[in-house]
């Protein structure tokens, strides 16, 4: 039988699963900018997206290593990804990238605040693996704002 998850696995899955919900929301934003831009394919787009994704499996399988139930909906900030991107929208390509740009900048701060919440497994993950994968996703979207 598997024991009750103790006070600091609660934090962890807590902290965890806001990554979680903040890559989900990241996925379903990068596809819509992708569908947005189908006329010109942004190869950084599909290239952060699947980056994203991957992270998305690796916090479902930390989630559940430490004990609790991954999250499957990004919940608000996916509401909020949709708003931005629809006004993103209306402004075209470069309000679009702008847009992503400013949500690689929010998930790094998001990353490198879980740090102090994480038990020491999680956060060697983070540390070792996805806050430096996020770093890469946003070096890529500011290099992709320089250039649009």
């Amino acid at each position: 039988m598997k024991s009750q998850p103790t006070q600091a696995d609660k934090a962890t899955i807590s902290t965890l699963n806001g990554l979680l919900r903040g890559e989900l929301s990241a996925v379903e934003t990068y596809n819509q900018a992708i569908k947005q831009l189908a006329q010109e394919p942004i190869r950084a787009l599909v290239e952060n997206r699947d980056d994203h994704a991957r992270r998305v499996g690796v916090l479902t399988q930390q989630v559940t290593i430490v004990g609790g139930n991954p999250e499957t909906s990004s919940g608000v900030w996916g509401s909020f990804a949709k708003l931005v991107e629809k006004s993103a929208s209306l402004a075209g390509r470069k309000a679009i990238i702008a847009a992503l740009e400013e949500g690689e900048d929010r998930g790094l701060a998001d990353y490198r605040k879980a740090s102090d919440t994480l038990d020491a497994s999680s956060r060697r993950v983070v540390d070792t693996d996805l806050l430096p994968a996020q770093k890469h996703s946003h070096a890529r979207m500011s290099e992709l704002k320089q250039v649009s």
